[in-house]
């Protein structure tokens, strides 16, 4: 009995091991490679990539219903976290378009990121998808407002700007787009409109949804 309880002991800590050795999202991107298992994707559909506000937007196919959308929008994930499953969740799905949002945790998850730092952090992602995929429309659409993190304003519309010169001088080969969703989403106060997030004051509802729906629709590539 004593072994026993010993060896349920060591099973105990190496799990415990191997799950503190799990990247961050490492569940996440088991349970997309799960469904595609299941149930492949069409290729050449219009990925969207990046943190939560695409990860919350569950029936974003039903805002397309002109497109294919393939959503692997995960956690708060980060720039960094995007690039880590690049391989996952990006280059198996031979995509179209991708569409990417990510960069707004990169700041509230660390003060000393800059929109300079994510503005570096989104050129390398975007690099990484030009190699692997040098034909492919690539979409960035910008970090936008929220009531929760109003005062990391400065640090996202710098982050903005960067990376929209960034794009607008890339070679059009296709063209790289940059949508800049920050100012519909403001009210008559200069501030983010209240009512189109949810009890968060961070995350969507479907009225902010519709403002995202009407801005990223002409970009789309059919």
């Amino acid at each position: 009995m004593k072994y026993i309880k010993i060896i349920i002991a060591l099973l105990v800590v190496v799990q415990t091991a191997t799950a503190q050795q799990q990247p961050p999202f490492y569940n996440d991107i088991q349970a997309f490679k799960k469904q595609d298992s299941a149930m492949p994707p069409p290729q050449q559909s219009i990925l969207f990539v990046g943190s939560s506000s695409f990860t919350k937007w569950t029936d974003v196919q039903s805002y397309f219903p002109q497109y294919k959308i393939i959503n692997r929008g995960f956690g708060g994930s980060t720039l960094p976290d995007v690039i880590r499953y690049e391989k996952d969740v990006i280059f198996p799905y031979n995509p179209r378009q991708i569409i990417i949002y990510c960069g707004e945790n990169d700041i509230a998850n660390d003060s000393t990121v800059t929109g300079k730092t994510v503005y570096k952090r989104f050129k390398s992602l975007f690099h990484d998808i030009r190699k692997q995929f040098p034909h492919v429309s690539i979409v960035y659409i910008s970090m936008k407002p929220s009531p929760s993190r109003w005062q990391l304003r400065e640090k996202m519309q710098d982050g903005n700007r960067r990376i929209s010169k960034f794009l607008a001088r890339r070679r059009p080969s296709p063209p790289p787009f940059f949508i800049d969703v920050w100012n519909s989403m403001l009210g008559a106060d200069g501030k983010p409109m209240p009512d189109i997030f949810i009890q968060d004051n961070l995350h969507m509802n479907a009225k902010g949804y519709a403002i995202w729906q009407k801005i990223i629709a002409p970009y789309l590539k059919k």
